[in-house]
């Protein structure tokens, strides 16, 4: 059955449904309504279920990418920070020798 013939139906059925009381006083049609309803709702779910996985599919390299480059940069940082404390030790060591020798 194609979707466009699905769609007649369950408006056929609709019709039906709301020109007499049989969702009232039938169980069966009561069940089969609710059947179809609840069935309609699963697939809504599961087509909004499989578009959200395909958003966060696509995101995730862009993230797993952004974060790759955010620890590089922190990498660096470290890398600078640590050339600084050396030079500054160097630096007081140095001072540390003009020091010593100003006190001569």
């Amino acid at each position: 059955m194609t979707d466009m013939e699905k769609k007649v139906m369950i408006r056929l059925c609709a019709k039906i449904v709301a020109d007499t009381d049989l969702y009232e006083t039938d169980e069966e049609v009561q069940n089969l309504i609710d059947w179809v309803c609840l069935s309609e709702q699963i697939k809504e779910n599961n087509n909004t279920i499989r578009n959200l996985i395909g958003e966060n599919k696509k995101i995730e390299p862009d993230c797993r990418e952004g974060v790759r480059a955010q620890l590089e940069h922190m990498k660096e940082l470290c890398k600078e920070r640590n050339n600084l404390y050396e030079k500054q030790n160097d630096l007081k060591g140095q001072k540390w020798k003009i020091e010593k020798s100003l006190e001569r």
